[in-house]
């Protein structure tokens, strides 16, 4: 297949539903404000990942075919990138947010992923380990595009929904720790995935 779509899908869910820059945004808004409040924000952070999607696409796919070995060390880079952000992720203690202020809204979100580096890693991971050589630029920009957004369109919410009560149910407990390091674990394994098992390459 010229875009591995199901190894994508379960690479593509763990990174956007683990914690990062963006998810602990949503669960801040979702605490301030509650879901319905948070929507626009949560529909900004999704789509400011296709603007760091399409760039990537086609730059990185029109690279290819003149020097191949940049896409081997991008996606040991990445994946080396990702590996120090679930590090990071084990060692996150939740935070209660301050209920007061003033809710972020689209415009904001739109800006979180360009500005995000787990985000960038992400989807430059998505091109080198999972489309195929020689895929129409379009074709596989789409589909990476696609896939993450229906796990953005799927996952974002929770992470607002969910945002006050995990924190008042776990922040300061053993289960805040256990919490934590599995996230990391999961966010390791599935870069493991991208590098050893699935994924065109």
């Amino acid at each position: 297949m010229p875009v591995a779509v199901t190894e994508f899908l379960v690479f593509a869910a763990s990174q956007v539903g683990t914690p990062g820059p963006a998810n602990m945004a949503l669960m801040a808004s979702g605490a301030r404000s509650g879901l319905r409040g948070a929507l626009p924000f949560v529909g900004g952070v999704a789509l400011g990942k296709q603007l760091v999607i399409w760039p990537v696409g086609f730059g990185l796919l029109e690279l290819q075919g003149a020097f191949p070995g940049v896409f081997t060390f991008l996606k040991w880079f990445c994946a080396a990138y990702i590996v120090y952000l679930a590090w990071k992720i084990a060692g996150l203690r939740l935070k209660r947010q301050d209920a007061g202020g003033k809710t972020p809204g689209f415009w904001a979100g739109l800006l979180v992923h360009p500005l995000n580096p787990k985000a960038w890693a992400m989807v430059i991971a998505g091109f080198t380990g999972f489309v195929a050589p020689g895929t129409p630029p379009v074709q596989a920009t789409a589909t990476i595009a696609v896939c993450l957004l229906g796990c953005q369109l799927a996952l974002h919410p929770l992470w607002c929904f969910a945002g006050e009560r995990i924190s008042l149910a776990v922040e300061g407990t053993a289960m805040e720790t256990y919490l934590m390091r599995t996230l990391a674990a999961l966010t390791v394994l599935s870069v493991a995935f991208v590098l050893f098992a699935g994924g065109a390459t």
